[in-house]
């Protein structure tokens, strides 16, 4: 699979504002809101929030917040980063002028879902990272808000070098594979061998380790998906955990070699390598995806 390269010249106008109180963060929304407003002919800017946040911007607008979308970003914010560039692209297609012309401030709930461990975070900075690469052709303008207040300096860093309007942005290919350089956690000694990743023998064991009916088929769903996408595998895959945490190992006999993989959904064509993995990703918290020379290791968790 070949790696994709970032789009040149990308039209994707990725920004960072970084606050630390309430007059630094309309002082930096303001005028970019302000910006939308005043860009001929585009559809109204975009402001995905805290709502504490957005009563703040609503007041600074006056009259002009009615021509502002108020989204509280804990209702754009709801699952995985995954779910998030789903929702973004979903959101660009119906609402965005040509070529995605919009602006959208961005704030990550970085209280919630994003910050609460080391490795959802490390997803969210890759989802930041990848999002040059994914919106590259969309004239989109996003601003992402990050208040030193809830994300933290070590966040607020590393979220520097995945936006190109700082001086320590890093090349998305590059910053993916850095992250990917840790190594997956070895599988625990219990784990359950399964000769074939089959959804109905993955469901069977999920509904047995505590996972609804419901939850256990849309699982199986993402593992028999992920596997399609992969194939050939190497070897067995592995199963462990209790509910939500169920977890497959897959084994491909090849590299994946893309940081995009399953980030970008499937294409009519059927042409699109890996469309199994959009549907995993979609589904599943986490996607872990490892590369060595052998092939590539493939962690699904569902919660």
């Amino acid at each position: 699979m070949t790696t994709r390269q970032p789009a040149t010249p990308a039209a994707f106008d990725h920004r960072m504002a970084v606050f630390d109180s309430d007059d630094a963060f309309v002082a930096a929304a303001l005028p970019f809101l302000g910006e939308g407003l005043a860009a001929p002919g585009e559809p109204p800017p975009v402001a995905i929030a805290d709502p504490r946040n957005l009563d703040l911007l609503r007041d600074a607008l006056g009259s002009d917040a009615k021509d502002v979308v108020h989204v509280p970003h804990t209702d754009w914010y709801t699952g995985s980063a995954a779910n998030a560039v789903a929702r973004a692209a979903a959101y660009l297609t119906g609402n965005a002028g040509p070529a995605g012309r919009i602006h959208l401030l961005m704030e990550p709930v970085w209280s919630g879902r994003a910050g609460r461990s080391a490795r959802e975070t490390t997803e969210w900075i890759r989802y930041e990272s990848l999002a040059n690469l994914l919106f590259a052709p969309m004239a989109t303008i996003a601003l992402c808000a990050y208040d030193t207040r809830t994300a933290g300096p070590a966040v607020v860093a590393a979220a520097r070098r995945a936006h190109p309007d700082t001086d320590v942005y890093e090349d998305p290919v590059r910053l993916a594979a850095e992250l990917d350089a840790v190594p997956l956690p070895l599988p625990p000694a219990g784990a359950q061998p399964l000769a074939g990743p089959h959804a109905a023998a993955v469901q069977s064991w999920a509904e047995a380790r505590g996972l609804a009916a419901a939850d256990a088929e849309l699982f199986a769903t993402a593992v028999a998906e992920a596997a399609a996408a992969l194939a050939p595998l190497d070897g067995t895959a592995l199963l462990w955990g209790e509910a939500p945490g169920c977890v497959c190992e897959l084994r491909s006999a090849r590299p994946v070699g893309d940081p995009l993989a399953g980030f970008v959904p499937p294409q009519s064509s059927g042409q699109e390598p890996g469309p199994g993995l959009w549907y995993a990703r979609q589904v599943c918290a986490y996607v872990d995806i490892r590369d060595d020379a052998e092939g590539s290791t493939v962690r699904l968790q569902y919660a």
